[in-house]
């Protein structure tokens, strides 16, 4: 999914999400992720497109092991979760995390780029702090904040609107661009408490960018390619 440091990120939060939007819980949002994430996996089951790859699946594991392990040390909330991981052939999505632990990564895209396990690791660190940040639950907010009368209908609306209603995605943009420059950094620092050399982390985004069509131009809610490499080679610089 989604991006900064923890405080800047939590005065962010005192900033952008005020009012009727602490009526949303962490545990109400983790629920209907885990419900997302079942049907999901299970259209991919049917259509034996769920980790049908046993070698990439088993590698995603390996080098997630870790992550998920240093990750309860650094936001102890996520070593209670029920971490999922699972791998798909589709490259309709690079990889993406929910609420509460649940991923999910593309082996087309690996392939495409010529992952190196440490750039797999920086995939994998990003959706990681995605989650771990609780950027799901944030976004809710920021759209109950944005569209209030979303504060009165049930929330499973307000699920399917953040990732479908036109309109309201366009709002939540600015949000979104933040989030994805959190998780490149708060997923870099991850990976290498864990172990991996930054510099090593950081050539995912060379490769990102190089790949892009348009490597100097926002991507939605993301950050241009090229100015998520600049980010992670400056960032990686200031690591031993």
């Amino acid at each position: 999914m989604r991006r900064m440091l923890a405080a800047p990120l939590l005065a962010l939060s005192l900033v952008l999400h005020p009012g009727p939007a602490a009526a949303l819980s962490q545990e109400e949002v983790m629920a209907g992720a885990a419900r997302l994430y079942r049907e999901r996996m299970e259209e991919l089951r049917v259509s034996r497109r769920l980790d049908a790859d046993r070698a990439f699946h088993e590698r995603v594991l390996r080098i997630a092991g870790p992550l998920i392990a240093r990750a309860a040390r650094d936001w102890p909330e996520t070593a209670r979760w029920d971490w999922e991981i699972h791998t798909t052939p589709d490259g309709d999505d690079h990889a993406y995390a929910m609420a509460g632990g649940k991923l999910l990564v593309s082996r087309a895209h690996a392939r495409e780029l010529e992952l190196s396990d440490a750039e797999l690791a920086m995939v994998l660190a990003h959706e990681i702090a995605h989650a771990a940040l609780r950027h799901n639950l944030l976004e809710y907010e920021e759209a109950v904040r944005l569209e209030p009368a979303w504060a009165a209908r049930p929330f499973a609306e307000l699920e399917h609107a953040v990732d479908h209603d036109t309109g309201l995605m366009r709002k939540l943009a600015p949000l979104g661009i933040l989030q994805e420059q959190e998780a490149d950094r708060e997923g870099m620092l991850l990976a290498w408490r864990a172990g991996w050399p930054a510099l090593a982390l950081a050539r995912y985004f060379q490769k990102a960018a190089r790949a892009s069509s348009s490597p100097n131009f926002e991507q939605f809610a993301h950050p241009s390619p090229s100015s998520r490499w600049q980010a992670a080679r400056e960032l990686a610089a200031t690591l031993p």
